[in-house]
């Protein structure tokens, strides 16, 4: 068996992708490696969100192109994903060492790939498609990352075109998979073990959107899957903000198996900047949005994401981010500088760019807010009993500890010598820490 390294960077949709490769390279007689300098093929997973994810990928091939160069090795390199779709060609004038690129739409390629760099060829395969499913998938199956959630995508692309965003260009339009390849991916997550299915999609509100033959959208997805036998527990990310329906609000209430759990970009709590975003709602929409989940899903966990310092952002108008986190009760939040990327709108208006040292004071002061509020989040589950799927289990501070997640995705960590991972078991909170909730075991 040969072996290959593969270093993943950025999303759950990498992730995924990751999973598939190996399962690809699996009929070619390759196993993974956790130690890239015994790996036979070494491949980088591109992100393209932020600058530093692309300068961390190239760096890491630099190293690798070393290795090639100074010990003689015998390795190939490929460089792939979201960077790859955007840069194409371009890596090889950069890094001459690496042997192929694979962009986001043709992974299924990959079998094809390593047989022509065998044969001495360099491959560059960045070719844009409509298509979700390849003919060849059906072959390989998916070498999932031992757990015990799966992830499963359900959508590719983003339509929206957000003035910062450069997904649309490297992932391309919206396409939704066809239903019964979903199904069918899940039934064999949980036939191997798996007790959580994480559907996931750049814009996951708009599955079905596309197709043409049918009437089938998110809510009938979750319903189909929530008939499947045994017990085990559905999620989906990432939603946008208007394309949460009634409908999908009223289906996670009513499905037992569906986690109370909404992830909502906000980006910016001003709507003169969202409005600059090409976000397509103000704050008070947002606002309503928010209310309405609340509203109808009892426990629910909303979590969100913003930007610090976009070009042109005053003063006021970051204030009314941390007020908006505020305002929402919003309970946890992923938080970025941010970062230009090439072909987006927004990276053109260099006169508006926020002065780094600006930029940098304000994301520390919103990664103290969202500090703040996940505390208070947390504090409002002391006293309970809930119920929580096992993810690990671990020594921490002398002890051994399990840890897992709620149903509305609060982590909690559970002192216990007995590993319970995979598990679901009914625990008291019974403190609360910034990031997760401490908890004991019912007997």
């Amino acid at each position: 068996m040969k072996k290959v390294y593969i270093d993943t960077m950025g999303c759950q949709m990498n992730k995924s992708d990751t999973e598939r490769m190996l399962g690809m390279l699996s009929h070619f007689n390759y196993e993974e490696t956790k130690t890239p300098e015994e790996a036979d093929l070494l491949m980088v997973n591109t992100c393209s969100i932020r600058q530093l994810s692309e300068d961390k990928a190239f760096s890491a091939v630099g190293t690798w192109g070393k290795w090639k160069k100074e010990f003689g090795k015998d390795i190939k390199i490929g460089f792939c994903g979201c960077v790859a779709q955007q840069k194409a060609q371009e890596i090889f004038k950069r890094a001459p060492y690496v042997d192929f690129i694979l962009g986001t739409h043709k992974i299924y390629a990959l079998p094809e790939i390593i047989e022509r760099i065998n044969r001495g060829e360099k491959v560059c395969e960045c070719t844009e498609t409509n298509q979700t499913e390849d003919d060849k998938a059906k072959n390989y199956e998916i070498q999932r990352v031992k757990g015990v959630g799966a992830w499963i995508p359900i959508t590719e692309g983003c339509n929206n075109f957000c003035t910062y965003c450069i997904v649309p260009y490297t992932r391309g339009r919206e396409r939704s998979r066809e239903p019964e390849i979903i199904i069918k991916e899940a039934k064999d997550a949980l036939a191997s073990g798996y007790k959580e299915i994480t559907l996931l999609g750049q814009n996951v509100d708009s599955y079905g959107k596309d197709f043409k033959d049918k009437q089938y959208r998110l809510a009938q997805l979750l319903t189909d899957l929530n008939n499947l036998e045994g017990k085990f527990r559905i999620r989906f990310v990432t939603s946008y903000p208007t394309d949460i329906t009634d409908e999908l609000i009223d289906t996670v209430v009513k499905l037992d198996k569906v986690c109370e759990y909404f992830h909502i970009p906000m980006q910016s709590g001003s709507t003169p900047v969202l409005k600059a975003m090409n976000r397509r709602y103000t704050r008070e929409e947002y606002a309503k949005i928010v209310q309405k989940v609340r509203g109808k899903v009892p426990d629910v966990t909303i979590t969100s994401d913003f930007i610090a310092g976009f070009p042109g952002e005053t003063e006021e108008q970051f204030v009314e981010t941390l007020t908006a986190i505020d305002e929402f009760e919003l309970d946890y939040s992923n938080v970025a500088a941010y970062s230009p990327r090439e072909k987006t709108v927004a990276a053109k208006w260099v006169d508006k760019y926020i002065p780094e040292d600006i930029k940098d004071e304000s994301f520390q002061r919103l990664n103290k807010k969202i500090q703040e509020n996940c505390l208070k989040s947390n504090k409002k589950y002391v006293g309970r009993e809930m119920e929580v799927l096992v993810e690990n289990f671990y020594e921490h501070k002398g002890k051994m500890i399990n840890t897992g997640k709620t149903r509305n995705f609060k982590t909690v960590h559970i002192p216990c010598d007995k590993d319970l991972t995979g598990q679901f078991v009914n625990i008291k909170i019974t403190e609360a820490k910034t990031w997760y909730v401490k908890g004991e075991l019912i007997l």
